[in-house]
């Protein structure tokens, strides 16, 4: 807990793995123990609440945030003071001990903290953080790269690292392939009061986080977001908020600080370019729900294609524009073997009242 306020913008971190038993691989790391999990998260300083899981993956909600857990990947945002960077130890090791699993990939990402000076080390500056990602991940992973991509407003930059085992100039792409897959991270400032007050619990309310949870995903509006999603969601007292969504293979995630002064949420999902119809209605329910004052897209896909990357600005601005946000800036930058990411801004929302 930070002493002005709490830090709602997370921290994420996603490891992808390798090996060579087809056995392991069918469950691969959703075969780890709870108690591997659990000491896991007690490094990051933080707990599981709630968890939910299907034939593709587990996704637990966190005391800050979410995990979600596939045979070969696993992604974990924390916000607060975690210190998530101190789970990629344990994970290696409970992955390579218990399953023969191999690390081959890394991707760490943030925005701007609102109360940057509360965090603890490694995350007391984004130099730090890569200092310790590059003493701390294996040599194989060899191909690395560090950005922090600019905007016009400071308090939106986007940082992000990457790591791989192997290099790729080019990766291999299609500018007419419906099936790539894309990862959107959305952090959302200044959200507009009343809607932010969805997000309070009543006192004395006698609900458990699940129930009264639940009862806040359905005041909001947030179950229209994906009518076809596994909603496993979670209300902390006396406020915030958060969700984790299962559509297949697709995951997304809603977390909310709604406190005056330094009210925050995010949204996170991944899809495909064949639901590029369904992240319209997504980005627009997402902005309908809690009109933010200033707003950051950030859209990462598996290929260095500058016609997706126009692309996906098109659509996003498209998206967002006729709801009175106007994009401020768009920076895209390549990593090797990694991808590409479109980092846009938004902001000017003109505040309505609430229905």
């Amino acid at each position: 807990m930070a002493v002005s306020g709490f830090e709602g913008f997370e921290k994420r971190l996603e490891l992808h793995f390798f090996g060579d038993d087809p056995t392991i691989l069918q469950l691969g790391l959703r075969k780890l123990d709870f108690e591997s999990i659990q000491q896991t998260l007690q490094a990051v300083q933080c707990t599981v609440v709630s968890a939910v899981g299907n034939s593709y993956f587990d996704a637990y909600v966190l005391s800050e945030s979410s995990l979600f857990i596939y045979p070969t990947k696993i992604i974990i945002k924390t916000c607060g003071t975690t210190q998530l960077l101190k789970s990629i130890c344990p994970l290696i090791y409970h992955a390579q001990n218990h399953l023969g699993l191999t690390l081959s990939s890394c991707r760490y990402t943030r925005g701007s903290f609102i109360f940057p000076n509360s965090q603890p080390f490694p995350h007391t500056s984004f130099e730090d953080e890569v200092t310790y990602l590059e003493n701390t991940l294996p040599p194989n992973l060899c191909y690395r790269k560090a950005s922090i991509m600019p905007s016009k407003s400071s308090s939106h930059s986007w940082h992000v690292f990457t790591a791989t085992s192997h290099e790729s100039d080019h990766v291999p792409y299609d500018d007419h392939n419906e099936t790539e897959p894309y990862t959107i991270e959305i952090c959302m400032t200044e959200l507009d009061p009343i809607l932010a007050r969805k997000f309070f619990r009543r006192p004395g309310d006698g609900k458990t986080g699940d129930s009264a949870g639940k009862e806040m995903t359905e005041l909001t509006g947030i179950n229209e977001i994906n009518k076809d999603a596994l909603l496993c969601d979670f209300a902390f007292d006396p406020c915030g908020y958060s969700m984790n969504g299962m559509d297949g293979e697709w995951y997304s995630t809603i977390h909310v600080t709604p406190e005056d002064g330094y009210s925050y949420a995010s949204f996170e999902c991944v899809g495909s370019m064949s639901m590029n119809d369904d992240i319209v209605h997504v980005l627009r329910k997402v902005v309908q729900i809690f009109r933010p004052g200033t707003m950051s897209v950030s859209t990462t896909t598996t290929c260095n294609s500058s016609y997706k990357n126009e692309m996906w600005t098109r659509v996003v601005v498209g998206a967002v524009e006729p709801l009175g946000l106007k994009c401020r800036s768009c920076a895209m930058d390549q990593f090797p073997a990694a991808g590409s990411v479109v980092f846009q801004t938004f902001s000017g929302l003109r505040r309505k009242s609430a229905q």
